[in-house]
Parts: structure tokens; sequence; C-alpha cells
């Protein structure tokens, strides 16, 4: 079942991607206290990811912080090492955080997850973004057009904030 505006995230451990390798953090303690813009991706370094959604939010970064964010993260089914390589590729490090949720487990507890196997991708993330506040979902955009990032990207969470 996916997640719904008004529900708290599920407490799943995920790994933060830092200058010194993968740190693990639970989404309880990630998101406690704090207003974070968190959007899903299928996949670093893949064409709409890369070209199209991550970019908007690292160029919208300023703007969405002067909204009252603490943070604005990214997260994909990827392991902490591909993630930390994708924040380095994009020049992003120092604006985003990046997430790794290498076995799918929060795509999977938010009811986001994605089966690409039949591309040779796996299990995935859908494409979405949120905003949560204190570990509660408050606005949630999931894109219904695979390879756009419209409904998900910076400009409609802008709007939400």
């Amino acid at each position: 079942m996916t997640i719904s505006i008004g529900e708290r995230l599920p407490n799943i451990t995920v790994r933060k991607a830092t200058p010194n390798g993968a740190e693990e953090v639970t989404t309880a303690d990630f998101f406690a206290g704090r207003k974070i813009v968190l959007f899903g991706v299928p996949g670093a370094f893949t064409p709409t990811c890369s070209n199209n959604h991550l970019p908007g939010f690292v160029e919208n970064y300023d703007a969405i912080k002067a909204r009252g964010v603490d943070a604005v993260a990214v997260i994909a089914v990827n392991d902490a090492f591909v993630m930390g390589a994708w924040a380095r590729f994009t020049g992003a490090e120092d604006k985003l955080v990046f997430l790794a949720d290498g076995s799918g487990d929060f795509a999977r507890a938010i009811g986001l997850d994605l089966d690409l196997a039949a591309r040779g991708m796996g299990l995935r993330s859908q494409r979405y973004s949120m905003i949560v506040d204190d570990g509660v979902v408050t606005a949630l955009n999931i894109e219904e057009v695979p390879g756009q990032a419209v409904t998900s990207g910076a400009a409609r969470i802008l709007e939400q904030l």
C-alpha cells in the first residue's frame, strides 16, 4: 500500500553517502524534528534521474531552503558507494543528502517500489517527491509518466512549500 499524506514514514535503516564512506542512519532519526524534501529516483546515473530530476533540485536548492526546509535528500535503490559517486559526479555533494536504499527496503515499505526486471534493472523505486515534516508526509508527488520528472520535480515542490 502506498504511503499517504498525513502518514509517518516507516523506520528503515538506509545509508547516507558521506565523504568518509557510508553512514547508517534510520529514517526515524534522519527526519526527526526537521522539514525535509525527499525525492526518489529509479537509479543514480540513469538518464532522466541525472539529466532532468536531480538538476532541478540542485538549481532550486537555495529557493527550497529559503522556504523553511532543513535538508533536501535524494534516495535510490543503489548502494552508498554509487550514491557517493553520483554526488561527486553531479557536484551536488555539498547541497543534497544522498541516501542509499540498497536493497529497496524503504521503497517497499512506502509502497513505491518498482519492478524493472524486464529491463534488466531489478527492483527499483518509483520516481516521486515528498515533503516530510518531523517524519510525517505533508505532500506527495508520484510521477505517472515513465521517463519524465514533472509531477515530482523541484518546481512542483516549490509550489507546495
